[in-house]
């Protein structure tokens, strides 16, 4: 069977698959797969379950990762890792990481059907908790695999369970005294490549009228998840020289942000600003006071480790001029950060050959959003990346990827596999 054939005949596997993470999520109006929880482990189970019928080995590390294995025969080179992640924001959609996982076991489905035996070891992996809203941190499974946890990360409390990190990796067979030990559970220097399929974020390819693009670089990003501004409380009325008002100042350090985003991107420096969340306290807010104390989250995004050094000193400036004109505190308060991450530029080529080979016109394109990909380019490993058309952008429960362009992924993945250098 040539390979296209035997991409085309994986696509009743891919549905089954997409189908099967959805049930499991299934929580209306969208998609909720709890990382380190119900959803992520029974998510695993069945990608596990699916990676055995094809022969594939199964391993689990101790940041608690599902790992499946095609055996090289005679491998002479270091493995490729297909990953991304199963877990999902609440609510959210369905194809946001999981596409990815599922994309690596359609393409060694594919690969043994054409009668293709791989030249070195490729290894599927299911990197657990990539969504920040768990734990507050994002990008956990690949931390974990490459010793890039931040001080005090297992210590922090699941949003829902409430057990510390470390006590929720424990509970899936994972292994948190060997993670404080901070040394990589893989040495990067062994990995080959890292190939991450991931849906696209911003409708660049619904606008491009092309199912699949080769992903050029994804931002790094620092996290403010509790900024407090701290005024005074006060009677309404009380004239506008005499007021402290947090709210007022919440709403400045917001538009002051977007002001210096408008000014980088028509500088040539792409970035985002995004405030998550932004409100006066529920307990004491009032339609007759004014608010001493506003909270809010920052997620700050950027290409380059350097501008996103400058743009965090710009925020020191904007928080420092309004604190002081308006008589306010502001705490940044803790802070995480991911590391921008730059694309092989082999694997660019190599990936963007595979496209034309399989008849496919994909645009280079940078991606909107951190993923685990960051943390392996970070690392030195030559890292690569495929984005899937998707209308009405992800997390969200409306993403909309079609299966047939997750094939199209599929094709050039394996493609590159069966014809390119792995």
């Amino acid at each position: 069977m040539k390979l296209a054939e035997a991409v085309t005949a994986q696509t009743a596997l891919v549905q089954r698959l997409l189908d099967g993470v959805a049930a499991i999520g299934d929580d209306p109006p969208g998609i909720t797969r709890d990382a380190y929880g119900r959803g992520e482990n029974e998510a695993q189970a069945l990608i596990a379950e699916a990676g055995r019928a094809l022969g594939l080995e199964t391993s689990s590390d101790a940041g608690a990762n599902l790992t499946l294995r095609w055996a090289a025969r005679e491998a002479k080179a270091a493995p490729v890792l297909i990953a991304s992640h199963l877990d999902s924001i609440v609510q959210g959609g369905n194809f946001d990481g999981a596409a990815g996982v599922i994309a690596g076991i359609g393409a060694i489905a594919a690969l043994q059907a054409a009668g293709i035996e791989p030249r070195r070891d490729i290894e599927v992996m299911a990197l657990r908790c990539e969504e920040s809203v768990w734990f507050g941190l994002g990008l956990i499974g690949s931390r974990c695999l490459l010793a890039r946890l931040p001080p005090g990360a297992l210590d922090l409390p699941h949003a829902r369970s409430g057990r510390t990190l470390a006590q929720s990796i424990a509970a899936c067979g994972g292994d948190p005294a060997r993670l404080r030990q901070g040394t990589p559970l893989r040495d990067p220097r062994d990995i080959g490549a890292y190939l991450e399929v991931h849906i696209e974020q911003a409708p660049q390819l619904v606008e491009a009228g092309a199912p699949v693009a080769i992903c050029l670089a994804n931002p790094g990003n620092v996290r403010h998840p509790f900024i407090g501004i701290t005024g005074e409380d006060a009677h309404t009325g009380l004239p506008h020289r005499f007021r402290r008002d947090a709210a007022l100042a919440g709403a400045d350090l917001s538009l002051a942000l977007e002001r210096m985003w408008l000014a980088e991107e028509a500088a040539g420096r792409p970035m985002a600003v995004t405030i998550g969340r932004f409100h006066t306290l529920p307990e004491r807010h009032s339609l007759t006071a004014i608010a001493g104390d506003f909270e809010l989250s920052l997620d700050l995004r950027a290409f380059s480790a350097d501008h996103l050094k400058a743009l965090e000193v710009e925020l020191g400036a904007i928080a420092a001029e309004i604190s002081a004109r308006r008589g306010v505190t502001i705490l940044l308060g803790e802070r995480s950060a991911a590391a921008p991450g730059l694309m092989d530029p082999g694997l660019i080529a190599g990936l963007a050959a595979a496209a034309v080979r399989c008849g496919l016109d994909a645009p280079k394109l940078n991606s909107p959003g951190s993923h685990d990909a960051n943390n392996f380019a970070a690392a030195g490993v030559k890292t690569g990346m495929l984005l899937v058309r998707n209308r009405n952008g992800s997390h969200n429960p409306h993403e909309a990827m079609e299966t047939a362009d997750l094939m199209a992924a599929i094709s050039v993945l394996a493609e590159w596999i069966a014809n390119g250098d792995a």
